[in-house]
């Protein structure tokens, strides 16, 4: 039996709600779920509450706010932290990032965050 996961995309307006709203619907109240995208990528591939062998459906409802507060904005925030955070030598690579988000190109937070749910359980992911 395959399990659903449904996030309420009117309560995500930042990746901290994505990341938060995620580890409930998985793992109940204050579950943990990943803290970046690259974590939630490894908490997809199994043992962080999804099932191994029945497979999974994550159904974003109301995902239309959430596409739009998980836009060029925020990612433009999320990645001026991570900058601030990489190592110096990968600094000249990712100081760019940021400014093509703010220049509003390049991939969203909500893009990569759905790319991520397909590539590692295809078909998994419901937009309502």
């Amino acid at each position: 039996m395959t399990t659903t996961y449904v996030l309420d995309g009117s309560r995500i307006s930042t990746l901290d709600d994505f990341r938060a709203g995620v580890g409930e619907a998985v793992n109940g109240p204050g579950g943990y779920f990943g803290r970046n995208p690259d974590s939630f990528a490894d908490c997809l591939r199994g043992g962080f509450g999804t099932p191994y062998e029945d497979g999974f459906v994550i159904e974003w409802r109301d995902h239309g706010p959430s596409r739009h507060a998980l836009g060029h904005p925020e990612t433009a925030r999320h990645l001026e932290g991570v900058l601030a955070r990489c190592h110096p030598a990968n600094r000249p690579r990712v100081a760019e990032q940021p400014a093509e988000a703010r220049a509003g190109r390049g991939p969203t937070l909500f893009d990569v965050l759905t790319e991520i749910i397909e590539d590692r359980a295809p078909g998994s992911l419901r937009l309502r």
